[in-house]
């Protein structure tokens, strides 16, 4: 049906473009030596349009994508001019020819990454206040903001409340400083953002210069410590000029710590010689706005050296700034060092809750918000301190689930959600010995590495765990031989390394001690591998001895896993003490148990180890320790199954589990339900019906029940539209055969689109429908539209069977990895 053909060239032609075919061979040195008038193609905002000349001679491959850029041609008027009105106007071909690309920033590269789309008023990033030159009441407003979104670690959105100012008061130079603040990783875009500042700081008041210079200043001058000294002495002059700016004083305090702390490469870091001394600053800001978001510092400045001191911010951090995820994120730094985990895991699901909340408002997918994996991958871990084994399976395989992206969220890629997400299932599975799931499908994708391919050692591994904690004896055995013949084949490598080394370093003449160290440098790579498989092996045949009642077998192989860095030292306390070794088993379980107070695990075992050494008494003693921190424990694990005949002898009711009161002392604390949902979500696409290129309407509706892939496109004068359309074409029976349809809405008149699709010549087709939005509404419901400089963007949307938002790309430049996103589409509409 949508049978829209493309030109394919397959020779080096020249294109004239007052002629319907090529010309003949042998024309196109004699046309280019006259010097015929160049071809002025016109251009609008909706894309950017490449000046070129009259003929063009080139390449088979650039001939078929400047045909493919014709015939989606909508926009182009061809104005053609003497020689000499060419001549007269250079500048004027010259300034359309350094154009940006669609989808680009006019302003600059610095603009492209960062966000397009308008900014609202929040009223919930901080009470903060910082007084602009400008005669912008709303500039005011939305600069405050960005400050309340800085000391919330929310870049991308300060930086969106700081264009936001430029746009209401283009005079403005605090706007830039804002921006150039809000990439504090991102030291190129930075660098243009306090330029510009600069550029326009003569209508700025002194106090802001002063601002502007300090940071420019820190832009300029080399990666080293007097950098971060000058910055140091900058702000504190600005304290000093200006005693009432709070914000000089908020700045000052992070500025400080981060020149001592894990944010600065340890060469460059300038250690904290007081601590109190920062705090006192801190506690100036305080003195004037309690509810400051400095908080956050103060958190940051204790958090790795006495947390208990930052209690106070703890409770009011969230609070300072409820609109913030990260500042709710924040306080569960504190009460996780003090091993208050339930506290910590009310902050933490607060920041998910609140990050939610946004993204399902505003359609940002979950890994394009900062530190959103990071709070959630923590978030598990907490659980399961506490127990909450259902919980933390859950919200790892929701993790698992997210939508994934190749720039932002795949397993390969380390802090994302989906590796997060594999990562800490595979912990919670196996501390609470889920031997079920571990070999369903829970348990599968935990097997593959981040290519999805079997690994064959946590294969190994793991099915041999489950299977003994099953009871499987023999399935464990299976796993144990493959893992010998896995280190077998290893050895030999390692060896052969050796050989190949000395071989080579013998046949180039080298003494005896260089022929040593080739050989020693040869085995190194090898070392981890075998350790790591030595260790699986070692694990499961102690599994195996104790099935087969041999105690002194299963110590022997429990001896050599006292330091091994791949097996649980919970599972081994217990291991230990189902050997006999009850001297080892209270050892490690009560070291465990004091370098983790508050969580449940440690102390469970702590309990069986000493219940099965006959230490009744103080088996109770334990018992009552974990009574009141197993408080929202999952019962029907494992771990706490087997202490049900303990509890039964001690006279405990079948739920045992004791109660904690509430804090007193985190704050007030909204409803979490306020907040925002406990999962993300997919949102309802905007509905739309648009003029198709065939006639008749295209609509949305078109595709309820099945998924689409909805492509927004800039038009004709899109060079890289034209190739993402080429990359989409030959894949759309592969999309289909997953139950997959394809649209592309332009940003073209209809006139035009239908003008150009008359031109088109026998050969290829595009077999899925155009539509024509030339208002650019849906481009702005889907938010693939630049609010600040009133451009479309590049997007591309997968729409699932119930009409909601699964996947999204929205960017200065279009999507191109079709084939990601064709097997994105399978995993998420396989759920």
């Amino acid at each position: 049906m949508y049978g829209h053909k493309v030109y394919r060239a397959g020779t080096s032609v020249a294109y004239r473009s007052d002629a319907s075919t090529p010309p003949p061979a042998g024309s196109v040195q004699r046309d280019l030596q006259t010097h015929q008038p160049a071809v002025k193609f016109e251009r609008d905002r909706r894309c950017r349009t490449p000046t070129l000349p009259t003929e063009v001679s080139m390449p088979a491959k650039s001939l078929t994508l400047l045909v493919g850029l014709l015939w989606l041609s909508s926009n182009w008027a061809l104005a053609a001019e003497t020689g000499e009105q060419a001549a007269a106007k250079p500048s004027a071909d010259a300034t359309q020819a350094n154009e940006p690309p669609a989808g680009h920033s006019m302003h600059g590269e610095a603009f492209n990454e960062g966000p397009r789309q308008k900014p609202y008023l929040m009223h919930n990033t901080g009470n903060v206040r910082f007084e602009i030159t400008t005669s912008v009441p709303e500039a005011q407003q939305y600069f405050d903001q960005g400050l309340g979104q800085l000391h919330g670690f929310w870049y991308f959105e300060a930086e969106r409340s700081f264009r936001e100012v430029a746009r209401l008061d283009p005079a403005c130079a605090m706007a830039y400083w804002g921006m150039a603040m809000a990439n504090d990783n991102n030291e190129k875009r930075a660098k243009e953002f306090i330029k510009k500042a600069v550029e326009k700081k003569a209508l700025a008041s002194p106090r802001e210069a002063a601002w502007i210079d300090a940071l420019a200043a820190w832009h300029d001058a080399p990666n080293n410590i007097e950098k971060r000294q000058k910055y140091v002495r900058d702000l504190e002059a600005i304290v000093h000029d200006y005693p009432n700016d709070v914000e000089a004083r908020a700045f000052l305090a992070l500025q400080i710590w981060k020149n001592g702390s894990w944010m600065t490469e340890g060469k460059r870091q300038i250690p904290i010689s007081s601590h109190q001394a920062v705090d006192a600053i801190l506690d100036q800001v305080f003195d004037v706005n309690p509810m400051h978001p400095a908080h956050h510092y103060r958190i940051h400045l204790w958090d790795r050296e006495k947390p208990a001191r930052a209690l106070i911010s703890a409770s009011r951090c969230g609070q300072a700034s409820p609109g913030i995820a990260h500042m709710w994120h924040m306080s569960g730094h504190i009460y996780s060092r003090l091993h208050r985990y339930v506290d910590a895991a009310w902050q933490q699901e607060a920041s998910a809750r609140v990050d939610h909340a946004h993204m399902m408002r505003d359609g940002v997918l979950p890994d394009q918000i900062h530190n959103y994996a990071h709070n959630n991958e923590w978030l598990i871990r907490n659980l399961a301190y506490l127990g909450r084994v259902h919980d933390a399976i859950d919200l790892a395989e929701n993790m698992i689930s997210l939508p994934r992206h190749p720039k932002y969220n795949t397993r390969s890629k380390r802090g994302t959600s989906a590796a997060y997400g594999h990562d800490r299932l595979e912990d919670v599975l196996v501390q609470y010995e889920c031997w079920q799931d571990l070999l369903g499908p829970r348990g599968r994708p935990l097997m593959q590495n981040a290519r999805g391919e079997t690994d064959p050692l946590k294969q190994a591994r793991l099915t041999g765990l489950a299977s003994f904690g099953l009871g499987n004896v023999e399935a464990g055995r299976e796993q144990i031989a493959a893992l010998e013949e896995m280190l077998a084949e290893k050895q030999a490598a390692r060896i052969q390394s050796a050989d190949e080394a000395e071989a080579k370093a013998r046949s180039a003449k080298k003494s005896e001690s260089d022929v040593a160290k080739a050989m020693a440098d040869a085995l190194k790579p090898h070392g981890r591998a075998i350790r790591q498989v030595e260790e699986a092996v070692s694990e499961l045949r102690a599994y195996a001895a104790l099935a087969d009642g041999n105690e002194k077998a299963a110590l022997a192989e429990l001896k050599k896993l006292e330091d091994a860095g791949g097996v649980r030292k919970d599972h081994l306390a217990r291991l230990f003490s189902l050997a006999g070794d009850h001297a080892k088993a209270k050892s490690l379980a009560k070291k465990l148990v004091d370098d983790g107070p508050g969580q449940v695990y440690p102390r469970a075992v702590l309990v069986e180890v000493l219940y099965r050494a006959g230490e009744k008494e103080a088996a109770r003693e334990a018992w009552a320790d974990l009574r009141p921190l197993a408080a929202y424990a999952d019962l029907d694990a494992a771990v706490f199954r087997r202490l049900r005949p303990i509890a039964e002898e001690f006279g405990l009711p079948e739920d045992w589990r004791g109660s904690q009161a509430p804090s007193v002392d985190v704050g007030g604390r909204p409803e979490l339900s306020s907040l925002g949902p406990f999962r993300w979500s997919p949102t309802p696409a905007p509905s739309w019906t648009l003029p198709g290129a065939e006639g008749g309407n295209v609509s949305l509706a078109d595709y309820r029940g099945r998924p689409v892939i909805v492509i927004f496109y800039l038009g004709s004068g899109c060079l890289h539209c034209v190739e993402q359309i080429q990359k989409f074409a030959p894949l759309t029976s592969e999309f289909g055969g997953e139950g997959v349809s394809l649209v592309a809405i332009s940003s073209e008149p209809l006139d035009t689109l239908k003008g150009s699709l008359e031109k088109l010549s026998p050969g290829e087709s595009i077999p899925f429908p155009l539509a024509a939005d030339p208002e650019m509404n849906i481009f702005r419901a889907y938010r693939a539209y630049d609010d600040f400089e009133n451009m479309p963007l590049h997007g591309t949307f997968l729409v699932d069977a119930d009409g909601l938002v699964r996947w999204q790309d929205i960017s200065y430049e279009p999507f191109v990895d079709v084939k990601f996103l064709l097997g994105e589409a399978k995993r998420l509409l396989s759920k």
